[in-house]
């Protein structure tokens, strides 16, 4: 079978993930690398490349072509809707779903100077550090990890945002700051990897095997309970959800202003029973708060390129 991904490092850190994993189970597979359009136009903003799927839709097309059996996405890439030609055939157990700060000097976020420089080319980061930090200044940052990391220590930043689960799975020690997720409420799936296949083939089969249904349950609540806001990856979105307990899971979600001036937030413990109907209502909930007209609001500022 064969597995596409991008071919970033990070990306072939997770599509060698899913070839050890198959490998253990008897599937041998091989590896194609796909350039995306994510990847093409890194000079600019991800809201200005589609940002909806930028990086999913041409892995689509090889699988539709035939050119590969399985595609390989961090899970938060994954647009809320999905053809049903498609079919998310594993959900990887998460790594941390956390962001991290690393900074030129190892200073923490409290101990930043005002106006320090911080890079993401996430509008949800962007939003929850000046919400925390209004006093620093946020510019964007494209490229993947190693490019990033490199602009830090070419002192073009003072700091940037990563997601935890990068470089974890780079294999990379480094002295960050973990920031929590009640002031800094990760995106819908971060830190989960997902195995796409197409519906009813040999790979679907295949790859089921290496599906971890506590992931599955918690990223399914992330995503139905954003989904009516309809902002896609690049609103200043948050959904985390984990399980408290066998029988119980705690949903955190929130929608901000871009500059973090405002949000409409939720925070809830649902039963295990009935789970994607609870988030069905906190879905409606997020929207009855108001999370539809802040994203409304951030898609027309980033149309106008206000940000």
């Amino acid at each position: 079978m064969i597995i596409g991904t991008r071919g970033s490092d990070l990306a072939l850190a997770q599509a060698k993930t899913i070839e050890r994993m198959l490998s253990e189970r008897g599937v041998s597979t091989t590896r194609k690398i796909i350039k995306t359009t994510g990847d093409t136009f890194t000079d600019r903003p991800l809201h200005e490349v589609e940002g909806v799927g930028a990086f999913v839709r041409e892995l689509d097309d090889r699988m539709l072509e035939g050119e590969v059996d399985i595609a390989v996405h961090s899970m938060k890439d994954l647009p809320t809707v999905r053809p049903e030609t498609f079919r998310t055939s594993a959900v990887l157990k998460r790594d941390s779903p956390l962001d991290v700060l690393l900074t030129s000097d190892g200073s923490r976020l409290d101990e930043l100077p005002e106006m320090a420089v911080i890079g993401t080319s996430s509008m949800r980061r962007r939003a929850q550090i000046l919400r925390y930090r209004p006093d620093l200044e946020v510019q964007d940052l494209r490229g993947n990890i190693n490019t990033r990391i490199r602009k830090l220590n070419d002192g073009l930043y003072d700091g940037i945002l990563l997601a935890e689960a990068g470089l974890q799975r780079m294999g990379w020690e480094m002295d960050v700051e973990r920031l929590p997720p009640d002031n800094f409420c990760p995106s819908a799936n971060q830190g989960t990897i997902a195995v796409v296949t197409l519906s009813g083939t040999e790979a679907e089969e295949a790859t089921s095997m290496l599906d971890h249904r506590r992931t599955r349950i918690e990223t399914t609540i992330e995503r139905i309970v954003v989904a009516d806001v309809e902002g896609g990856c690049t609103a200043p979105i948050g959904s985390f959800t984990e399980f408290v307990n066998d029988e119980e899971l705690r949903v955190l979600a929130e929608v901000l202003a871009l500059d973090g001036s405002e949000e409409v937030r939720i925070d809830e413990i649902i039963p295990l029973d009935d789970y994607e109907e609870h988030a069905r209502a906190l879905a409606s909930e997020l929207v009855g708060m108001g999370g539809k007209e802040l994203v409304q609001l951030a898609v027309c500022q980033l149309s106008n390129k206000m940000f």
